[in-house]
C-alpha cells in the first residue's frame, strides 16, 4: 500500500456545470394533489423554486472556492483513493481531531466549525482548546467517488481513519461525528483506543428508549420513544429503501438532478430545527453545495450502499467501550439518546442536552457544536 498524500483541489469541469442546468431546464415534473404538505414528500412548488434557484442564481464556482481555501489531499486507503481536509492549527499544543460526516453529508457540514476549532484565539476563545482538524469525505461519499465494490462499512472507514491519524503523524487524537459518522467514530475509539483520547458523538442509536425499556416517569425517555416511532412510520423510508435496494434509487438520483435534490432536502426540512423549509435550520446554498457535491460526483449509489452493508447488525448489541465518550443531544434529531441506556456499554463522561438544533449540527449550531467540543476535549487532550 502506498502511503503518499498528495495535495487536492476541485475543479468541476464547465461542461458538467452547464449538463447540470440544462437537465434542470429539462425536468419532467409530477402532479401534486391540492393540500398535499411535506408530509407527502417535499412539496412541488417549493422544489421547483429550490430547482430554479440552484439553475439560476446558485454560484457554484464561488462555493467551490470556498472549499478550496482548505488544504486538501487524497490518499489510498484500503484500497480506495481517500479525500480529507487537513487544517493545522496555528496553536503548538493543539490537539488532533477527525471530523466525521454521516449520510447525506459531507465535507461541507464542519465549514463553519473548521476555523474555530482550529484558531479559537481568532475567534474569541481560549487557544488552549485548539485543534488540528482533519475532515475526510467517507468512501463512497462525494470527494472521495464510488466505491467500486461492496463491503464498505463503518468498521471498515474506522479503520481506515485510524491509518490515516497515523499516516499524517498523529499519535494522539479525538474523534467526533454525527449519524454514520457517530458509529465510524466510537468503532475508531475501539480499535484505536491506544491514541483516542476521547470521542464525541451527537448520535448515539443503540441508547434510544423503545417501549420495552423506556422508563416512561423520565420525559426525556418518553421523547425518546416518540422519535423512534416518527423515524419508523414517517421518516424511515429512504433507509428502508436504501438498506434493500440502494441500486434502485441510484438509477433515478444519478440520472436526475431534481430526483437527487428532493432526496436530500426532504431530509434536511425533517432531521433539522426547521418549521416551513429546510433554510429555516440551515443556509440554502450551502444546502445545495451538498447536494452538488453528490451529484457532481455521481456517489448517490454507493452512499447509499452503507445502509445495504450495515442492515444486518441493526439493533445488534454494540461492544462496550472504555474510551471517554461526550454525548451532545440536539432535540430535533431523527433520534434521541438516553444517558440511562447509553452508559450500559459506553464510557459516558459528558452529556449535554440542547434546547435547540438537530441532525446537522455543525450547520445548524456551530457555536453550540464548538463549545461542547472544547470543553470536552480540555480534559482529554
Amino acid at each position: 500500500m502506498t502511503e503518499t498524500i498528495e495535495p487536492f483541489r476541485i475543479d468541476i469541469p464547465q461542461a458538467d456545470l452547464d449538463d447540470l442546468a440544462a437537465r434542470l431546464a429539462a425536468t419532467r415534473w409530477p402532479d401534486q394533489p391540492a393540500g398535499a404538505g411535506w408530509d407527502y414528500g417535499i412539496p412541488l412548488d417549493y422544489l421547483r423554486e429550490l430547482a430554479e434557484y440552484w439553475r439560476t442564481r446558485y454560484d457554484w464556482r464561488a462555493q467551490e472556492a470556498v472549499l478550496n481555501s482548505l488544504p486538501q489531499f487524497t490518499t489510498r486507503l484500503d484500497g480506495h483513493e481517500v479525500h480529507f481536509a487537513h487544517v493545522r492549527s496555528p496553536e503548538p499544543g493543539a490537539l488532533p481531531l477527525v471530523l466525521t460526516h454521516g449520510w447525506p453529508g459531507s465535507i461541507v457540514e464542519f465549514l463553519q466549525v473548521i476555523g474555530p476549532l482550529t484558531d479559537p484565539r481568532a475567534h474569541g476563545g481560549d487557544p488552549a482548546d485548539a485543534f488540528h482538524v482533519v475532515v475526510p469525505s467517507a468512501p463512497g461519499f462525494t470527494l472521495s467517488g464510488p466505491t467500486r465494490e461492496t463491503g464498505w462499512t463503518c468498521s471498515r472507514v474506522a479503520a481506515a481513519w485510524a491509518e490515516l491519524m497515523h499516516r499524517l503523524g498523529y499519535s494522539r487524537y479525538g474523534a467526533h461525528g454525527g449519524d454514520f459518522g457517530s458509529l465510524i467514530s466510537r468503532e475508531l475509539g475501539l480499535i484505536d483506543a491506544e491514541h483516542v483520547t476521547g470521542v464525541h458523538l451527537t448520535s448515539l442509536f443503540s441508547a434510544g428508549a423503545t417501549p420495552e425499556n423506556a422508563d416512561f416517569s423520565a420525559e426525556a425517555e418518553q421523547r425518546s420513544v416518540e422519535k423512534g416511532y416518527r423515524y419508523e412510520y414517517e421518516l424511515g423510508g429512504y433507509a428502508a429503501i436504501q438498506s434493500t435496494k440502494p441500486q434502485l434509487m441510484a438509477y433515478a438520483l444519478t440520472d436526475s438532478p431534481v430526483a437527487q435534490l428532493a432526496w436530500l432536502a426532504d431530509g434536511f426540512k425533517a432531521w433539522t430545527d426547521s418549521t416551513d423549509a429546510p433554510e429555516d435550520a440551515v443556509d440554502r446554498d450551502a444546502m445545495l453545495t451538498n447536494v452538488s457535491l453528490y451529484w457532481l460526483t455521481g456517489t448517490a449509489g454507493s452512499s447509499a450502499r452503507y445502509y445495504k452493508e450495515g442492515v444486518s447488525t441493526w439493533g445488534e448489541p454494540e461492544p462496550d467501550s472504555p474510551v471517554p465518550t461526550a454525548v451532545a443531544v440536539f432535540p430535533h434529531d431523527i433520534a434521541l439518546p438516553v444517558r440511562r441506556l447509553a452508559e450500559r456499554n459506553n464510557n459516558i463522561v459528558r452529556w449535554t442536552e440542547f434546547d435547540r438544533g438537530g441532525h446537522f449540527a455543525a450547520m445548524e449550531e456551530p457555536g453550540l457544536l464548538v463549545e461542547d467540543l472544547r470543553a470536552f476535549f480540555r480534559d482529554h487532550r
